[in-house]
Order: structure tokens, then C-alpha cells, then sequence
């Protein structure tokens, strides 16, 4: 079965079921990242949980495989190794941190006023489990192709002048 990878967008009016639905959202098969992007009654955008899966895995196995190939070169080559692929592993985890964040800031239009939106991106071989999740929460889901979202975030950036 092929896998489609998906930004699921789950629109809450309850800002405490919207948290226990996150808390649940963790045991859906193919999760990555999830996030809950508040709108407060004043307007204030607020992100007051998220989780990425497998956070810190690529510093810690890239640290772990420059140090294996350091050891052709003793324990100072074991301790360089290890630590430029730490650095390498960390940087790898920023890049995804900003980009995630980025697709957070460009979500963020669609959440009104005193309401609290999931966001879960997931690669999904089925549907049925993000739709029986849905629909035991009382939600409304809507999918969006990852790639969609990453085509606005760039066309994000271009408006603002980024790269």
C-alpha cells in the first residue's frame, strides 16, 4: 500500500477537547509532527503544545556515525567525528523546526477567533484512522497534501521577500 503524506487540519471550538485530542493524536499510525495553534478572543496566536516524532534521533545518530568513522583516526578522531556530526545532526533538526514552524505561521490564517486548530502532518496508507479520530472528537477534518502546504509556504516567503 502506498503512503500519503498529509498536513490533517482538525477545527475545535473547545480548547480542551482540542488538547485532549492532541494528547490522543499521538497514537495515530504515520504520525510525524503535531501542533495546536490557538486564536485567542483578542486575536493572540498561540502554539501551546506540539510534538515532532523521533525528535533528537538525527543528532544523536549522526554524532554516533561521526564518531564511527572517526575511529580511523583514533580517539581524537572518535571525539571530531562525534561532534561534527552532532553539529550536523542539530542543524538538520533546525532546518525541520523552521519549517515546521513556517507551516504553522501559514496555517494560522485559517483559525478563528476562540478556536483552537490540530494540525497533524501523518503519512497515511489509510484513510479510516484519522477519519474514525475525527469523527470521535466530534470534528470536522480536512486534508491538505503536504506538498500544497510547502507551495504556500513559499509563496509566503516570495510575498515577504525571503528565500
Amino acid at each position: 500500500m502506498s503512503e500519503n503524506h498529509h498536513v490533517l487540519l482538525l477545527d475545535f471550538t473547545d480548547r480542551d477537547a482540542c488538547r485532549a485530542a492532541f494528547d490522543e493524536a499521538a497514537h495515530l499510525p504515520g504520525l510525524r509532527q503535531s501542533a495546536i495553534v490557538e486564536r485567542l478572543a483578542d486575536g493572540t496566536l498561540e502554539v501551546p503544545a506540539s510534538q515532532v516524532r523521533g525528535a533528537g534521533a538525527p543528532t544523536v545518530g549522526a554524532g554516533v556515525v561521526g564518531g564511527l568513522a572517526g575511529m580511523l583516526a583514533g580517539p581524537i578522531g572518535v571525539l571530531l567525528g562525534w561532534a561534527a556530526g552532532t553539529a550536523l545532526g542539530s542543524a538538520t533538526e533546525h532546518w525541520r523546526d523552521h519549517e515546521g514552524a513556517a507551516g504553522l505561521i501559514v496555517l494560522s490564517e485559517e483559525v478563528d477567533e476562540g478556536h483552537s486548530m490540530l494540525v497533524l502532518e501523518i503519512a497515511e496508507s489509510s484513510p479510516e484512522p484519522a477519519d474514525e479520530f475525527a469523527a470521535r472528537h466530534g470534528v470536522a477534518l480536512r486534508r491538505m497534501p503536504s506538498a500544497e502546504l510547502a507551495d504556500r509556504v513559499k509563496a509566503a516567503r516570495r510575498a515577504a521577500g525571503e528565500s
